[in-house]
């Protein structure tokens, strides 16, 4: 399946057989995308069970996010190591057993022991992630060049419901279990998966081409990946914005319990999840186009209500929206990347768009550092500045394509 540059519709294309059969042990990658959610995302559930609702030491919060995401930045030149040299199936494995001992360490290593010893267990559980998603996204190469946007999205369904796991694992457990206790058994999870990945067959896939300095520089110049790069910036931003902070935003703000507040985090990511699967019904009977520019605004009210809401009934109607709009807007935005500049790929940690990416997983560690200085109340305003902003950016990329003449 296909979108037509010029007139935003699908069109069928026959299927290459040589990547049908290489594609078919590709699937059995595609379920590291669960244990992808489920780490990326747990320290925004874990930090409720850690104590950290009861007081209002934001910039501590945001120095573990900041760990996290010094963990998944120093996976990017190991993950290359490896892969150079080893499976795509070591690397996924190794990664597994990284998530599972950084999550056991974290069990021991939870308050009252001083919170270094957990910033540390969060960047070793950041570079286990980071190397899971190197791994995934080399041995899912076969899938993502047959059709991109189905690939991704079904990988984005994946790593929707890991984090909802975690947000309804920490939830069920909030009031029966200690937080070791609960990061035990999130452990088990990744201890699981690396036996599965040890025993699976993959395709021994090469590592997706690296985009050259020259070509890095040459993007540079180009307008349209700036706009590209800066509408990644903030998408991300938006995302782990909530998906970090939302439970803590919703403590201390509504008054809600922690237990409540994890499940109406896990109401966002149900929201994302069933945006998978209704987009994927909808993406071969409607523009793409038009679904992206409509998933934005959708995602941009949502954000507008949670920063105003003083009721959890609100909260709850805002996430829908935020979700549901969420849920389309990567997977459609890399395929409109893929059209303009065919040597992307999701799994590269180089060039301008890989600077996007890296720089909008920052936003949840900087708005603890804005929070001490404006109030918690800013936690959910820059989400939607952040919307705003890509909804301005996705118009200029059209005009911009327009006076090129250029599939946008």
């Amino acid at each position: 399946m296909a979108a037509s540059p010029s007139s935003g519709t699908v069109t069928y294309l026959t299927p290459d057989p040589g990547l049908a059969v290489a594609g078919a042990p590709a699937r059995n990658a595609l379920g590291g995308f669960f244990l992808s959610g489920l780490m990326m995302s747990f320290l925004g559930a874990i930090l409720l069970a850690w104590g950290y609702h009861l007081h209002s030491d934001y910039a501590l919060v945001g120095y573990y996010f900041l760990s996290l995401n010094a963990g998944t930045l120093l996976s990017v030149p190991l993950g290359k190591w490896l892969l150079a040299r080893r499976s795509p199936r070591f690397v996924l494995a190794i990664s597994c057993a990284l998530s599972a001992c950084s999550l056991f360490y974290l069990a021991a290593a939870g308050p009252p022991r001083p919170y270094w010893w957990r910033l540390a267990g969060v960047l070793v559980s950041g570079l286990g992630a980071g190397l899971l998603n190197a791994g995934l996204f080399t041995a899912i190469s076969p899938l993502y060049r047959r059709d991109p946007a189905a690939t991704v999205n079904l990988g984005g369904l994946l790593f929707g419901l890991g984090s909802l796991t975690a947000a309804l694992l920490v939830s069920g457990t909030f009031y029966v279990y200690t937080a070791g206790a609960t990061l035990i058994f999130l452990g088990l999870i990744p201890g699981f998966m690396a036996g599965h990945y040890a025993r699976t067959n993959l395709p021994r896939e090469s590592a997706p081409q690296r985009v050259t300095v020259k070509q890095a520089l040459h993007d540079f110049q180009s307008p349209a990946a700036v706009l590209f790069a800066m509408l990644l910036f903030f998408q991300f931003g938006n995302e782990w914005a909530i998906a970090g902070w939302l439970p803590l935003f919703l403590v201390q703000r509504l008054g809600v319990s922690p237990a409540t507040s994890l499940l109406l985090l896990a109401l966002y990511w149900l929201a994302l999840i069933v945006g998978r699967f209704v987009m994927q019904a909808v993406l071969p009977k409607v523009s793409h186009g038009k679904l992206l520019m409509g998933s934005v605004i959708s995602a941009m009210f949502g954000c507008f209500i949670l920063s105003f809401t003083d009721n959890t009934f609100g909260a709850g109607t805002a996430l829908l929206m935020v979700g549901g709009g969420f849920a389309s807007i990567y997977p459609l935005v890399v395929e409109k990347i893929g059209r303009r500049f065919p040597y992307y790929h999701p799994g590269l940690f180089n060039g301008v768009f890989s600077f996007a990416v890296t720089g909008g997983l920052l936003a949840a560690a900087s708005l603890g550092f804005l929070a001490m200085w404006l109030g918690i109340g800013v936690i959910m305003g820059l989400p939607m500045i952040g919307s705003i902003a890509v909804f301005t950016l996705l118009v200029v990329i059209w005009l911009e394509a327009k006076l090129t003449r250029l599939p946008a």
